[in-house]
C-alpha cells in the first residue's frame, strides 16, 4: 500500500510529460499536413535534376 503513494505520483509526472509533449507538438504544426508527407517519399522530384 505504501508503494501506491510512490507510484501515483510517477504515474501523474509522466501523464504531465506526456501531454506537454503532444501540445508542444500541436503548436509546432507537427500534425498540420500528414498526408503530404507520407506520398513525397514514394514520388521522384524532377525539379531537382
Amino acid at each position: 500500500m505504501e508503494s501506491l503513494y510512490l507510484l501515483i505520483p510517477i504515474a501523474g509526472l509522466f501523464v504531465a510529460v506526456g501531454l506537454g509533449i503532444f501540445v508542444w507538438a500541436v503548436k509546432r504544426d507537427q500534425f498540420d499536413d500528414l498526408d503530404r508527407e507520407g506520398e513525397r517519399i514514394l514520388f521522384d522530384d524532377e525539379d531537382d535534376k
